[in-house]
């Protein structure tokens, strides 16, 4: 029986918070014992220092979020942990009209790396004739849009730090911002990057797929505390959880339906749609759309499980760009990625790897690795400059 029988649970509005409003409307929390009251927050900082303080159980966290607060990087040290990924993917790089004209004008070739090395001579020249720097928006400084656009600029030769500017702004704004003129591009999450481009306020040029395949996104946060006095509640919440994203992956008009209907998110169900099922046209070329995989993966891949690979890859991100000293990250990644909690949680429910981590950056196609009762299936998960983490 869970402990607590009414949990708060934080989102932003963002089509990966489908596992949780679907959740919720089909009543698998409600099988479970547990009666969820989602609450909406526009801004990340927010909903974090609101599961910080008690005023939320958990929420949907920005995954290098979560190691950020349990470190201290971001204010207030507390230990938060997550026992649950809620999907793969859904972040894009999306630029305005005027700077998209320049770089399919200059691109060498209409791929990733012909983009970045577009926008690499618009820098310059805007520095040569003494303009001011673009202005790159993300949704949080510790954020897996973050590192993707860092990541993406960096592989181009160009320094995130000193040859554009990085602002943060919350999800829902991104594409007002764009549409004033106040930046001049940003990495956010769907739907925002197809809002931008289905009202022409904007072109997606990269999506997050093409950074880092099938790359770790959101997770369910909540502190150690209060796992510690809720083990039976967050039980049922994983179980309620495996099975939504699992119908979110076979029914994703329908799950979309519920988002926009129920009111989670402020936008028409045609639109969201644009991002689950690959209709956005995107690139430099803009005449083909990107592949649904690019934006959304709720359950395939062992999307759901805390792999602490991905944490140690996060980690590594915030050694790169200076906000984390040290070589140790292990114990880090294992106090705040449960997957003895999770294997707890979905023990009789599905196959789990044997092993908490994997080699993430060296498969090209579909693989297997051992698990329990059944080997598991696991998607590619190249990243673009080859980098690789092998454990």
């Amino acid at each position: 029986m869970p402990e607590k029988r009414h949990v708060r649970i934080g989102y932003v509005p963002l089509t990966d918070s489908l596992p949780l409003v679907v959740a919720r409307e089909l009543g698998f929390f409600s099988d479970e014992g547990i009666e969820v009251d989602l609450q909406r927050e526009t801004s990340w900082a927010t909903l974090r220092d609101r599961v910080m303080v008690g005023q939320l159980d958990c929420a949907q966290m920005l995954a290098p979020m979560l190691l950020s607060a349990s470190l201290g990087l971001c204010g207030i040290r507390k230990q938060m942990v997550t026992a649950w990924s809620l999907g793969l993917n859904g972040n894009a790089i999306t630029v305005s009209q005027n700077l998209f004209k320049g770089l399919a004008t200059l691109a060498d070739e209409h791929t990733p790396l012909g983009a970045v090395r577009a926008l690499k001579v618009v820098i310059e020249s805007r520095r040569r004739n003494a303009q001011p720097q673009l202005v790159l928006a993300i949704v949080f400084p510790f954020s897996c849009q973050a590192y993707l656009l860092r990541h993406w600029l960096s592989v181009g030769g160009i320094d995130p730090d000193k040859d554009v500017k990085i602002v943060v702004l919350p999800p829902s704004q991104m594409v007002e911002h764009l549409r004033l003129g106040n930046i001049d591009g940003c990495c956010v999450g769907e739907p925002w990057n197809s809002v931008a481009a289905l009202t022409g306020v904007g072109h997606c040029i990269v999506s997050g797929y093409e950074i880092w395949q099938n790359a770790p996104e959101k997770v369910l946060g909540m502190s150690a505390e209060w796992v510690a006095h809720h083990p039976q509640t967050l039980n049922g919440l994983l179980r309620a959880l495996h099975r939504a994203g699992r119908y979110v992956d076979e029914n994703r008009n329908e799950a979309v339906n519920m988002l926009t209907e129920g009111h989670y998110i402020e936008l028409p169900a045609e639109l969201v749609n644009v991002s689950l099922n690959g209709r956005l046209m995107g690139g430099l070329s803009g005449n083909k759309p990107f592949p649904a995989d690019h934006f959304h993966v709720f359950s395939r891949y062992q999307a759901n499980f805390p792999w602490r690979s991905h944490a140690a890859v996060l980690l590594g991100q915030m050694q790169r760009w200076g906000s984390l000293q040290g070589d140790n990250l292990g114990p880090i990644a294992a106090q705040c990625y449960r997957t003895d909690l999770y294997r707890s949680a979905m023990s009789g429910m599905t196959s789990m790897p044997v092993e908490d981590v994997k080699q993430e950056g060296v498969h090209p196609n579909p693989w297997s690795l051992p698990g329990n009762p059944e080997s598991v299936e696991m998607g590619s998960d190249l990243m673009i400059g080859g980098n690789i983490y092998l454990p």
